[in-house]
Parts: structure tokens; sequence; C-alpha cells
């Protein structure tokens, strides 16, 4: 799974991209959040708040419900505002 950080979510992590093996445990973008944290401080500082965060899906906004497959793209970064 490739996973894609912007913003301050990068900047926690240290890293703006990876590719991770997808434990079989995790079904959902909340679960990967879950499991996400469990790999670092960085991590953990991160998706400490996640109503403070967004998330797409091979470019598509999604809710944490939904699922996700070891062959998806998911970024992960704050809300976008504009004006």
């Amino acid at each position: 799974m490739k996973l894609l950080y912007f913003a301050w979510v990068r900047q926690r992590i240290g890293v703006g991209q990876e590719t991770v093996s997808l434990p079989a445990e995790v079904a959902t973008v909340a679960g990967l959040v879950d499991w996400l944290r469990t790999r670092g401080p960085g991590y953990a500082e991160a998706f400490r708040d996640t109503r403070a965060i967004r998330y797409a899906v091979n470019q598509e906004y999604v809710e944490p419900d939904q699922p996700v497959s070891a062959d998806d793209e998911v970024a992960f970064f704050p809300p976008v505002t504009g004006g």
C-alpha cells in the first residue's frame, strides 16, 4: 500500500510517502490510522486528533469507515480551505 502524507502530517511523521505491507487485521481507513499510530512517536502525534485529518483512497475523498486493500493509495492531509 502506498501512503502519502501532506502538510503538518508529513512534518510530524518525517516522510512524504512510503510503501507499507498492509497488516491482515486492517480493513478500513480507521484501522489503518490505528495501526499507523503504533509505528512510532511521530505517527502517534500526527494521528492524535483524527478530526483534524482528511483521507483520500485512490484520489477520492473518503470517510474513516472506507475499506482499504493492499493495492490502494491512501493520502492523509489537513482540511483544505480556500478563499
